[in-house]
């Protein structure tokens, strides 16, 4: 199911055709080996984000090649960290480069290793939390993840809307048993406030309270 109406999508999109060199390069690197990234909708949002709170400290669950990163880097100084995570040395060093050819001035610290036990390692409070990793996951991070958030925070997660399985009660594979689950968290919790963007795939955004 398409979240969004294509033909609006790639228009929104068109909008975006002056973003710098080193996205398209990432994107076109992600496309050639079937890599999802978040896309610059998504990106120019993160962004928007991080300067609105004017965050200082970000972490992200789920990495890649650094494409997400980039975006929350973007018009930030060195007075900003970036704490990165995912699994693969490759994409480490892949990410770096693509760090270093832009030029990026935040601070980057990418760890590798499971994205939830550097999570439980590491302590609060954070501006941003970004939220990526495998959806049957979603509801462990958010216990984890909103007491670590400051005042004002957010909670931001990909992927809520799950293709729009989180919508049709029939389908009930891990996958989108908990993407639903995580929304459902989201809601019926007093300390935040949170909102689905139907954007893309769908983005929840949590500010704590």
């Amino acid at each position: 199911m398409e979240i969004t109406n294509p033909e609006v999508e790639k228009y929104m999109t068109t909008l975006l055709e002056n973003r710098a060199v080193i996205y398209k390069e990432i994107e076109d690197y992600a496309e050639g080996i079937n890599f999802p990234i978040i896309e610059p909708l998504v990106g120019i949002l993160l962004n928007q984000y991080s300067r609105l709170i004017d965050a200082k400290r970000i972490l992200e669950l789920g990495s890649g090649f650094g494409y997400s990163a980039l975006w929350f880097s973007e018009g930030m100084n060195e007075e900003t960290e970036i704490i990165c995570t995912d699994f693969k040395e490759e994409n480490r060093k892949l990410a770096l480069e693509f760090f270093r050819k832009a030029r990026v001035r935040t601070r980057i610290d990418f760890r590798l290793g499971n994205a939830i036990e550097i999570l439980d390692e590491l302590e609060g409070e954070f501006d941003i939390i970004f939220n990526d990793v495998e959806k049957e996951d979603y509801p462990e991070v958010y216990i984890k993840a909103i007491p670590k958030l400051r005042k004002g925070g957010l909670l931001i997660t990909d992927n809520t809307l799950w293709y729009g399985k989180v919508a049709q009660q029939e389908i009930t594979d891990y996958q989108t048993k908990g993407s639903r689950e995580y929304n459902k968290l989201a809601f019926e919790d007093s300390r935040v406030l949170s909102v689905i963007l139907p954007l893309r795939d769908g983005l929840t955004v949590s500010m704590k309270l």
